[in-house]
């Protein structure tokens, strides 16, 4: 039997990490050098006491009992921590004029239905109509037909329709289109609201303990796919929202802020199948190639 270090407080990491056996994953032993090094730094550096310690377990241990098919509520604490927007930030580094990546969000968790070109993916007809067209391109500018573009957003008041089951009909304010032979798309919607991320579980004690809001500006979803480009998770944000400067998961990106334009042009109006006036939004997706997935 091979001997190890026994526990001191002085190298408390040195002897868990000498506990790792020869065949660990290079991967893992670098992750959980990395962490079990960090962690122990933290708990010396804190002078973490018991009680203290007791209230983390039972915070962690809450946070798992909140999730469900429709709940994640780590995910929501990676996202108020500011670590979804760094690990999406060093994975998907800025190249030349790729479109930015941003956080996914705890609500993309159903299917998207398919819709055609123009369709609406609004099933009330509540809030404010508005138009949304774009396009799909490479870092060379070349179109890319046949893109994959999955949107999903809040409503007027700000929910989402797993949020309110029985109230807000399924799949409303979601939609799976595909660009045309110019990689061009366009949907019909309405303009999104700002609203509070949940705060009825564990993270939100939080926010309330450190004096935070809750508030995410008002924004679209987008995942962008197509066969030879890297995917694309990201949003745009209204520019006008008073929350764009103080998003409570710090998505917010400079170059993902979007005007949504008031329009007043009834024979458009018409056409488009949108009362008038009505808002309009452009969204033009850069995608960087590289990964093999078909869309």
């Amino acid at each position: 039997m091979n001997s190890r270090p026994l526990f001191t407080e002085a190298a408390s990491a040195d002897v868990v990490l000498a506990a790792l056996g020869a065949d660990t994953d290079p991967r893992l032993r670098r992750v959980l050098t990395s962490l079990v090094t960090h962690l122990h730094a933290f708990v010396k550096e804190v002078g973490l006491t018991d009680d203290e310690w007791q209230a983390g377990i039972g915070f962690l241990t809450a946070t798992g009992q909140k999730c469900d098919a429709v709940r994640q509520e780590f995910i929501l604490l990676s996202d108020v921590l500011g670590v979804s927007m760094l690990v999406e930030t060093i994975n998907h580094r800025a190249v030349r004029e790729a479109t930015e990546q941003t956080v996914l969000g705890p609500f993309h968790v159903v299917e998207s239905p398919p819709r055609g070109l123009g369709d609406t993916i609004d099933l009330v007809g509540k809030g404010e109509p508005c138009l949304v067209t774009g396009s799909v391109r490479d870092t060379d500018g070349i179109p890319v037909p046949d893109a994959s573009v999955d949107v999903w957003q809040a409503d007027a008041d700000g929910f989402y329709d797993v949020q309110r089951p029985g109230e807000i009909p399924e799949r409303n304010l979601r939609g799976l289109f595909r660009t045309d032979h110019e990689g061009r798309f366009w949907f019909r919607t309405v303009v999104p609201r700002h609203y509070p991320i949940p705060v009825d579980g564990p993270v939100g004690d939080l926010l309330r303990a450190t004096g935070r809001h809750p508030y995410r500006p008002a924004h679209i979803h987008f995942i962008v796919e197509a066969a030879g480009f890297e995917g694309l998770t990201t949003h745009i944000f209204d520019r006008d929202d008073p929350y764009l400067g103080s998003d409570a998961v710090f998505g917010v990106k400079e170059s993902l802020i979007r005007a949504f334009e008031h329009v007043d042009d009834p024979e458009r109006a018409t056409a488009l199948g949108l009362p008038n006036p009505f808002r309009e939004v452009r969204f033009d997706c850069v995608l960087r190639p590289g990964g093999e997935r078909a869309a």
